[in-house]
Parts: structure tokens; C-alpha cells; sequence
């Protein structure tokens, strides 16, 4: 499906959108985004060229990719694949590809960056649903390189391979989710731990900061080097088995969000954005501490090849 133009565009140039953006245009893909907001567009250029400083690019390089467009047809015209990265609601988003598939060429990949919807929901708004495929980017996407590709029912073989080919191609760590499950693999993990660390705080086992200690400091160091069933192989499946035949009785099965966030939420303790949640957050300090995390994951990119890759000299899947 892919053309031999090598071009990218991008719904959505709020956060999860510029960084897409910036991981093309770091790999030489010509890449246009899309934005209905006028500030938003307006910021843009700011915020790539304060993303190019802590990645250590050549802002003005890096923006000679970049194209803004005030109008979803001129951006997406030429594309070989659009990535929707609008807000994290399915009517929004069934708007948003109703709209692509009247302007893009018949061979256009179309794929969603959702954190969790399923792509069979998203692709219900279009015409041929076989070309609709989940691209699901972590943020930030210049840093953290894996990129869940998301097969549904609909999907076509060709188009998974080829998304997955091409984000390959600008240095990314693509995997194929083949069933089109809520959360995908990532969030459905991510969540899974978050669910039982907000059961032991709100049984009293410990405070949240323990929690975040011990993931920290504990299975959390190795986790960038090896994962859980390569640890369970490592370690023995028969001693995983013993583990789980005395913890996993015990283990928070809540079906629902848990009553201690719902009614965390509910008084307003809304995180660092209202100064308090599981911990409290002072003037300031969320803003430290997301640069903290920003340059402890630029430490552990080292230099990730999507900074240094020219893709204009490999050949273009398709």
C-alpha cells in the first residue's frame, strides 16, 4: 500500500502529536500535522525546537521536515500514512477518519494512536476498515521507541506488516498486538499494576510512596532489561507457579475502578494538576519532576538510532 513518496501526516499537534512529528522529521520523513486550534499550531515550532535542545538535534534541521496546516486536506493529501493523534474520544475520532477517507489516495494507511480504544470501534466510521490500523506511540515518543501496532478483526495483514516495516525503517521497536483488545498489551499491563498498587494502599499495607519505592528500586531496574516471562524463564516456570499458587488468591480482582480513586477523583485530589492526589505537589514540582523523568529516559536512550537515521537512503516498505 505504501507509495514511493515517503511522507507522514499527523492529526493533532498537542503532545503526543509533536513528538510523532519530531521522530519523523529526527529520520528525515517529510511530515505535515494537522491542528484545528490556532495556538496550538502557533506553539508548535516552540515546543519541537525545546524537544530538538534535550535530544541534542539541529532544531532548524529538524523543522525543515516539519509542515503546519490549517486544513486536515492540505495536510493529508499526499500522505502515504495518517496518524490520528486527537483527543481520546470515539466520537471525535469516528469524526476525524469519516473525514480522512474523502481526502487521502486509496492506499493511505490510516492509523489512530489510541492508548486504548479499540481500532474495530475507530474503524467502524470508514468505508474500508481493512486499511485502518492502531499505531499506539508512548509518550514521549522521542525517547520511549516502542510503538504498539494493533491488528482488529478488519485490519489487513499487508497494512499491519507495512506500518510495522515502516516504523522500523525510522528506528522504532514496533510489536504486533493481534488481537484488538481494550488497552492493548502496555496499558493493559500498566494498569493491571496500578490496580493492585492502589488495593495495598488502600488496605493499609503501605503509603503510596512505598509503592513507588519498591518498583523503583526493586523489579522495576530490571524491567528495562528483561521482561516478565523472560524473567519467569530465567527464574524457573515452576518457581513462578509455586509464587502464584500462594499470591495470586490474595491478588485485587476489583472489576471496576477502585472505590479509593473513584473517590479520590470525586473530592477533587486530581494529581499534581490540583496539588494533590497520592502524594501532595507543591508549586513547581511536577514541572521538576517531569524533567527529572525526561532526562533520566534521554540517559537510558543513548543516542537512539531515530535521532541519526536517514530514511531517505532505505528502501520504503510497500
Amino acid at each position: 500500500m505504501a507509495s514511493e513518496t515517503q511522507a507522514v501526516a499527523v492529526v493533532g499537534a498537542g503532545l503526543m502529536g509533536v513528538g510523532i512529528a519530531v521522530v519523523m522529521a529526527s529520520a528525515h520523513v517529510a511530515c505535515s500535522i494537522f491542528d484545528p486550534d490556532v495556538r496550538t499550531r502557533e506553539s508548535l515550532r516552540e515546543r519541537a525546537e525545546i524537544i530538538a535542545s534535550q535530544v541534542n538535534l539541529d532544531a532548524e534541521e529538524l523543522l525543515g521536515f516539519i509542515s503546519v496546516h490549517a486544513e486536515l486536506q492540505s495536510a493529508v493529501q499526499d500522505a502515504t500514512i495518517v496518524i490520528e493523534a486527537g483527543p481520546e474520544n470515539v466520537a471525535v475520532k469516528h469524526s476525524i477518519f469519516a473525514s480522512l477517507e474523502g481526502l487521502v489516495a486509496p492506499s493511505t494507511i490510516l492509523a489512530s494512536n489510541t492508548s486504548a480504544i479499540p481500532i474495530g470501534v475507530i474503524a467502524e466510521a470508514v468505508a474500508r476498515p481493512e486499511r485502518v490500523v492502531g499505531t499506539h506511540f508512548w509518550n514521549p515518543p522521542y525517547l520511549v521507541p516502542l510503538v504498539e501496532v494493533v491488528q482488529s478483526t478488519t485490519t489487513s495483514l499487508d497494512v499491519v506488516r507495512e506500518t510495522i516495516a515502516f516504523l522500523n525503517v525510522v528506528g522504532l521497536k514496533p510489536v504486533h498486538v493481534r488481537v484488538d483488545v481494550p488497552g492493548f498489551v502496555g496499558n493493559r499491563m500498566q494498569h493491571a499494576l496500578k490496580r493492585e498498587a492502589i488495593a495495598l494502599v488502600a488496605n493499609g499495607v503501605c503509603s503510596a510512596e512505598t509503592i513507588d519505592t519498591v518498583v523503583r528500586y526493586g523489579f522495576g531496574r530490571r524491567l528495562a532489561l528483561v521482561g516478565p516471562l523472560e524473567q519467569a524463564d530465567l527464574g524457573g516456570t515452576d518457581l513462578t507457579l509455586s509464587i502464584h499458587e500462594i499470591v495470586m488468591p490474595d491478588l485485587d480482582v476489583t472489576p471496576v475502578p477502585h472505590p479509593y480513586l473513584v473517590d479520590m477523583v470525586a473530592r477533587g485530589d486530581l494529581g499534581a494538576k490540583s496539588g494533590r492526589g497520592f502524594y501532595e505537589w507543591g508549586p513547581g514540582e511536577a514541572e521538576r519532576r517531569r524533567a527529572e523523568i525526561s532526562q533520566g529516559l534521554l540517559d537510558q536512550s543513548s543516542s537512539r538510532d531515530a535521532a541519526t537515521t536517514d530514511v531517505s537512503e532505505k528502501a520504503w516498505p510497500g
